[in-house]
């Protein structure tokens, strides 16, 4: 069987893009059992409440992810909200257990997709924005979206 090429997304965190503000972007493997894999390709996920937490022994996890159990399984089905190892290099999670001990910054977890056949995570580490920095940024985005609709207008008229 041919090995599968492209990627495919499975899941986004919207709220994480919403609460945060990127400082920087890092993908991830995800260690996973046989049913989760299964019910990826169903599509079938949530990161909406998930986090990413760092042990003692230098590990990093994903945690508060939702992946439902496999519709067709068995008794060998998975807990869907169990802990799972990421799988970076040790330098990476020093270096990022370096970042997040600055006050305000944490690792969050964007996306969750298939890339040539594996299951890839996009983390982030990110800075905590307050309730108007939130505000703040829907505004510019609501008005860059509407001078795009200006422009556009303006376009076809001439």
């Amino acid at each position: 069987m041919a090995r599968e090429r492209g990627t495919s997304q499975i899941a986004q965190n919207r709220k994480a893009r919403h609460d945060f503000d990127i400082l920087e972007r890092l993908e991830a493997g995800l260690s996973l059992t046989g049913t989760e894999v299964k019910s990826l390709r169903e599509g079938r996920a949530s990161l909406a409440e998930s986090f990413v937490s760092i042990d003692r022994r230098g590990e990093m996890w994903l945690e508060g992810a939702n992946i439902p159990e496999y519709l067709n399984g068995t008794w060998t089905n998975h807990a869907p909200r169990r802990k799972r190892k990421l799988l970076l290099h040790s330098a990476q999670i020093v270096k990022l257990s370096r970042q997040v001990e600055a006050k305000g910054v944490t690792i969050v977890p964007l996306s969750l997709y298939f890339k040539d056949g594996l299951v890839k995570v996009e983390i982030a580490v990110a800075r905590g924005r307050r309730e108007y920095d939130k505000r703040q940024a829907l505004r510019e985005r609501q008005d860059n979206r509407e001078a795009q609709r200006a422009m556009r207008q303006r376009n076809l008229e001439a």
